[in-house]
C-alpha cells in the first residue's frame, strides 16, 4: 500500500468509513451515558477493550494508573504514526433531554471527549480490516488516554511508555490528536505551526490579618483590602509587563473569606488560573504574581502566602508535523477543509506532553452546522455532533496511511 493513497485506496476508505460510521455513533451515546471523570474511567476504559478485542486489534492496557489503553496495527515501515484520544468527562449535572443524557449525577462529557473515543476506535476498525486486505505503509497506535481533564494523564501516558518500542509494535514517530470544536464549520480541520493552546497554571493565594470587629477596623488588618489590592495589581502584569504582541492571562476566580458582617476576618483566600504561549512570559509570571502578591500584602501590613501549582505546558506543534497535515488533507481527504488558525486558543490541552517527546501536530474538528444546536464546551446543555464522526474517522485513517515522514517545513 503506498505512502501517497491512490483514488482507489481513497474510495475503498469513504466506503469503510461509511459502514463504520453507525456502529460508532451508537458506542458514543452509549459513553455518553455513563461518564467518568480523570483516573475513574474504569468501565469506558473496559468498553474500549471491548471493542478492540471484538475487532481483533492488539492492545495493551493497564496505562496511566490503570485506565489507559495503546493498540496496534501492523505496517511495513519501523516506526509507527500515533492517533491520539482522550476518554474522561467532567464533573458537571448535565442539563440535556436526549434519550442518551448522563444517567450519573454529577458527571456529563461535557467536552466531547466520548466522541474523540468514537472517532479513534472507529479509525481503528477501519484500519485494521485495510490491514486484513494489504500491508499497511507503516504500523499505526492508537492511545486511549485518561485524564485529560486537569489529571495530566498525557504525561503519565509518556511515562508508562505509550511512544516507546513496544513488544507488539515499533515507537511512534509522529502523532496527530484532535478536538472537536463548536463554532468551527462542519467539515473543517483547523490548525496551525506552533503555539496552539496555552500553558494552564494555577495560584493559591492566602492573605493573612489580623481579626477585628467591624466598628474598629484600627484594632485589625484587614486581609478583605489587601486581597482587593491583590486581585487588581495582578492585572498589571499582562496590561503593563508582557509585551502587548505576546499573550497572557491572570484570571483570580475565588475569593473567599469572612462570615460574619460585623467582623473583619483573619484571612482571605484568593484561587485563580495563569496562562501563556511561550516559557518566558508563564516563568515571568509565576515569578512576579507572587512578589505582588506578597509586596501588596505588606503594604497593608498583612501577609500573603502564595501556592503556585504548575500545570499543562503549552501545546506546540511542530512546523513539519503540521505541514505534513495541510498537505494530507488538501490532497487526500476532498470532504474536508483546511482553515489555517490565526491566533492560539488559550484552553489547556495535554497533548503538549506528547508533543515535547515527538514531532506532533495536534487539530480541531468542526461540528457545527445549520441542524445542530450545542452549547460551547463545558457547558451542562453541550452534546457532540454525532455527523462530525465520519468525517473524524475519515481523517484519522488518512492522516496514518498518507503520512510519509518526510519533512516539509
Amino acid at each position: 500500500m503506498p505512502a501517497n493513497p491512490s483514488s482507489v485506496l481513497a474510495a475503498r476508505v469513504r466506503t469503510l468509513v461509511a459502514e463504520e460510521t453507525p456502529r460508532a455513533v451508537a458506542l458514543r451515546r452509549e459513553l455518553h451515558g455513563y461518564p467518568e471523570i480523570c483516573y475513574e474511567e474504569f468501565k469506558t476504559a473496559a468498553r474500549v477493550r471491548d471493542e478492540l478485542t471484538q475487532s481483533g486489534i492488539t492492545h495493551a492496557v493497564g496505562l496511566a494508573g490503570g485506565t489507559g489503553t495503546i493498540a496496534f496495527c501492523p505496517g511495513n515501515a519501523a516506526t509507527a504514526v500515533g492517533l491520539r484520544a482522550d476518554i474522561d468527562g467532567l464533573p458537571i449535572e448535565e442539563e440535556n433531554t436526549c434519550a442518551w443524557k448522563s444517567r450519573t449525577s454529577g458527571r456529563m462529557h461535557a467536552c466531547g471527549h466520548d466522541g474523540h473515543t468514537a472517532i479513534l476506535l472507529g479509525a481503528a476498525r477501519v484500519l485494521k480490516r485495510l490491514s486484513d486486505e494489504c500491508a499497511l505503509p507503516h504500523p499505526v497506535r492508537f492511545l486511549f488516554q485518561p485524564a485529560e481533564e486537569g489529571g495530566a494523564g498525557g504525561e503519565r501516558m509518556v511515562a508508562d511508555g505509550a511512544l516507546r518500542a513496544h513488544e507488539h509494535g515499533p515507537a511512534v514517530r509522529r502523532i496527530y490528536g484532535l478536538h472537536n470544536f463548536p463554532g468551527l464549520a462542519l467539515g473543517s480541520l483547523a490548525t496551525r505551526k506552533g503555539a496552539l493552546f496555552a500553558s494552564s497554571d494555577r495560584f493559591e493565594i492566602t492573605v493573612l490579618g489580623r481579626a477585628a470587629h467591624a466598628a474598629w477596623p484600627h484594632h485589625g488588618r484587614d486581609p478583605i483590602v489587601a486581597a482587593s489590592a491583590i486581585v487588581l495589581a495582578l492585572q498589571s502584569l499582562i496590561a503593563r509587563e508582557i509585551d502587548p504582541v505576546d499573550a497572557g492571562v491572570v484570571s483570580t476566580t475565588t475569593i473567599h473569606g469572612g462570615t460574619a458582617t460585623n467582623q473583619i476576618p483573619s484571612s482571605v483566600v484568593l484561587q485563580g488560573t495563569v496562562r501563556a504561549l511561550s516559557d518566558s512570559v508563564r516563568k515571568h509570571l509565576e515569578m512576579r504574581l507572587q512578589e505582588v502578591a506578597r509586596d501588596c500584602a505588606q503594604a497593608y501590613r498583612c501577609e500573603a502566602q502564595t501556592r503556585y501549582f504548575n500545570g499543562y505546558p503549552v501545546t506546540r506543534n511542530d512546523d513539519a508535523s503540521t505541514v505534513e497535515f495541510e498537505r494530507i488533507v488538501r490532497e487526500a481527504l476532498p470532504t474536508h477543509k483546511f482553515e489555517h488558525m490565526e491566533s492560539p486558543v488559550m484552553g489547556g490541552e495535554d497533548f503538549a506532553y506528547y508533543a515535547q517527546q515527538i514531532p506532533a501536530c495536534f487539530y480541531l474538528l468542526g461540528v457545527e452546522d445549520g441542524q445542530w444546536k450545542s452549547a460551547h464546551l463545558h457547558q451542562p446543555t453541550f452534546d457532540f455532533n454525532d455527523a462530525a464522526i465520519p468525517l473524524g474517522i475519515g481523517a484519522m485513517v488518512m492522516l496514518a496511511l498518507a503520512d510519509d515522514g518526510r519533512s516539509r517545513a
